[in-house]
């Protein structure tokens, strides 16, 4: 009989850590500020970050939107996958986090590379369109704007460029695991039926954290 059940997800997610995953004191420091702001503690894993690091460097992405900025965990992994002349966007909804945010990166050294673009979402993508079109887009934001960021996305990436978002599994909550506010769940399966299902994508869901869906433009 196999002892494949009695070995644990998080075994297996601090195997990978142990092994490939390196928080330096950047890192590090903004899970820090992070919690002393009260931010809720939803940024992306260490591994789901080095994950979006490597893909972003294996497709040469220069230039990357990013949608949900929290705590700009994410965005600095992001960051660091790009070259000396890259660019980040992040966007912000929340005025006083985007500033917030914003300082931090000017402090690390990361403010040259980053952008953070505060306002509502959708707004701020019509007005970075004409910036266009961009290597990557990475989506962490609520559940239920994801189709239209993916219309968004399939109209402004280049061929070839790269279309990601975060919690593709949400908890289990796709697959009935767990519960969910049910309007946000719908959202997400609905843009994982388009990611899965458009010929425009080649795409999938890396099992990494709380999952990837990650897609091709072909």
């Amino acid at each position: 009989m196999s002892h494949w059940n009695e070995v644990t997800q998080d075994a297996l997610d601090q195997y990978v850590r142990d092994l490939f995953v390196s928080e330096d004191d950047v890192l590090q420091s903004i899970q820090t500020e992070s919690r002393s702001q009260g931010l809720p503690q939803i940024h992306i894993r260490p591994e789901e970050g080095l994950m979006i690091q490597f893909l972003l460097t294996a497709i040469g992405a220069r230039h990357v939107v990013e949608i949900g900025t929290l705590g700009g965990y994410s965005s600095a992994w992001i960051a660091r996958a790009l070259p000396p002349d890259g660019h980040l966007i992040t966007i912000e909804n929340d005025p006083g986090r985007a500033r917030s945010v914003d300082a931090f990166f000017e402090r690390v050294g990361l403010g040259e590379r980053i952008e953070v673009m505060n306002g509502l979402a959708p707004a701020c993508l019509e007005t970075i369109a004409s910036r266009g079109p961009f290597d990557a887009i990475f989506m962490d934001a609520p559940k239920d704007d994801y189709p239209a960021y993916l219309e968004w996305s399939l109209d402004n990436i280049r061929s070839g460029g790269l279309i990601m978002a975060h919690n593709a599994f949400w908890g289990g909550a796709v697959v009935g695991a767990a519960w969910r506010d049910e309007h946000q769940l719908q959202g997400l399966l609905s843009f994982t039926r388009s990611v899965a299902y458009d010929k425009r994508l080649l795409g999938t869901i890396i099992p990494v954290g709380d999952g990837i869906v990650a897609a091709i433009r072909l």
